[in-house]
């Protein structure tokens, strides 16, 4: 039997799409939608032509709802479905969270569960003020690992996470922007346009010094016990790129840099 749902990839210019399309159980994630969304950002990891990633769901009324619950019964059951459950759905938060190239959720409507984790793995999260959020553990059962439960925490802070885990209640967009959940939103018919803005902003930019922010800022709540020499690394790279060359000729001669990511 097929697995139900599945990832929509494409590329448009400096952007690379990955669309969560499960719009029979409002874009819950299958474990085969876990295992493409793998190779999707893994994919674009590696494509040198891609500047940003957008992530959004199918259709208008949901980014995520969570996990598809109609696949616990086989998938988590017993404690060796739910290790290897676990497995793939965390390949996938891995490869989203680590690669080196902006990613922002561009949210519709249900953003539930597993969907807010999806959201918080991106770097920047931009809602519809129509959008819903929520983190409804409390209503099913189940607990959530340290590392989901610290992106919440980082993103929010402790009260607030709290707040969201034990109401398991939903919040508005305008809430979670004043909980820092989200970075903007904005009415449903300018979400596209605001997520155009930004990322054509961050394709007009020096790649690898983007990269190099990137690697800093995540490398920031942990930087006591942190990679930092893959932040010295990313930096010194930037220094000695063509790119930075290019821009320091560009500014001398009051033109608009070219950057190659080189």
């Amino acid at each position: 039997m097929p697995e139900p749902g599945r990832i929509i990839v494409r590329r448009e210019g400096a952007v690379g799409w990955v669309t969560f399309d499960n719009q029979a159980r409002r874009n819950a994630m299958s474990v085969g939608m876990w295992q493409q969304l793998t190779e999707a950002m893994n994919a674009y990891a590696a494509d040198p032509e891609v500047r940003a990633v957008v992530l959004t769901g199918a259709g208008d009324k949901a980014f995520v709802s969570g996990a598809d619950i109609s696949e616990f019964e086989q998938r988590r059951a017993t404690p060796e479905a739910i290790d290897e459950y676990g497995r793939i759905a965390g390949a996938a938060s891995t490869a989203l969270k680590t690669i080196r190239k902006p990613t922002i959720a561009m949210i519709r409507g249900y953003c539930f569960g597993g969907g807010v984790g999806l959201a918080l793995a991106c770097d920047l999260r931009v809602a519809a003020d129509s959008a819903l959020f929520s983190v409804p553990a409390a209503r099913l059962g189940l607990a959530y690992p340290f590392n989901a439960l610290k992106a919440l925490t980082d993103a929010v802070g402790g009260a607030y996470a709290k707040e969201i885990l034990f109401t398991a209640r939903r919040y508005t967009a305008a809430e979670a922007m004043v909980m820092r959940l989200i970075n903007r939103a904005v009415p449903a018919g300018d979400l596209e346009a605001a997520v155009a803005e930004w990322t054509a902003m961050i394709a007009d930019n020096a790649p690898l010094t983007v990269q190099a922010s990137k690697v800093a800022v995540d490398a920031v709540p942990s930087s006591a016990g942190g990679d930092l020499d893959a932040v010295e690394a990313a930096a010194q790279a930037a220094l000695d790129s063509e790119d930075y060359r290019e821009g320091r000729r560009a500014f001398m001669e009051k033109r608009r840099p070219v950057f190659t990511g080189r």
